[in-house]
């Protein structure tokens, strides 16, 4: 069965149909790259899949339950997606992290510093980076608390929409490698990556689906 399908969704843009009829179908395990020419609507079909972009025809299923069936702050914590310009909050880093445990979904969940600190250690970041103030982040600094602070909730599917265009070479594959280890750690995850970068679709990705009008 799959984790997450689109059944023929289309979009209209100014009475103009950006796509139209799409389907999909993610299964647990899949790393799929989403490729098309610039203006297909690459991050549209994302921010429909997360629930973030209205549709204009078809339908989205996430396990058995269609999209409209979902309490949507659940389907978001569990279908996240990540783009080139996260916002921040103000305050810290840390800060950013800790106030999704305020929603009422996330209160039986516990902030964990240890695996945060683990995970920016791993991207070279010190562990004074959590004080760091978020207005001062440069556009990678801001990638990289996004993808930790969504990593944090244990999500199912990872919507990453060049969410590591900002950052140096090195950068972009120590979080490769965390994305690796996170889908190796539960065979249900599952993600989608759309890049300007060829060689890294190929590189974190088995299969592509490609879009055009």
């Amino acid at each position: 069965m799959s984790l997450l399908s689109a059944i023929n969704i289309g979009r209209q843009i100014n009475s103009r149909w950006l796509w139209h009829q799409v389907n999909l179908e993610l299964y647990p395990g899949s790393r799929l790259a989403l490729v098309g020419a610039s203006g297909t609507g690459k991050s549209v079909l994302l921010r429909a899949l997360a629930g973030l972009d209205p549709l204009d025809e078809g339908q989205i299923r996430f396990g058995d339950r269609f999209l409209s069936n979902w309490y949507m702050p659940k389907y978001r914590s569990q279908v996240i997606y990540l783009h080139q310009n996260p916002a921040m909050l103000e305050g810290t880093v840390e800060s950013n992290l800790k106030t999704v445990y305020q929603f009422a979904l996330h209160r039986q969940k516990r902030y964990d510093f240890q695996r945060v600190l683990s995970w920016f250690n791993q991207v070279d970041r010190p562990n004074d980076f959590l004080k760091k103030n978020a207005a001062t982040l440069s556009g990678g600094e801001r990638q990289i608390v996004a993808f930790i602070r969504a990593l944090q909730l244990d999500p199912v599917v990872l919507l990453l929409d060049e969410a590591t265009a900002s950052l140096d070479p090195n950068t972009v594959q120590q979080i490769e490698f965390l994305i690796e280890n996170w889908l190796k750690k539960d065979s249900r995850r599952a993600c989608i990556w759309t890049s300007h970068d060829p060689i890294q679709l190929k590189r974190v990705t088995t299969e592509q689906m490609e879009l055009s009008h």
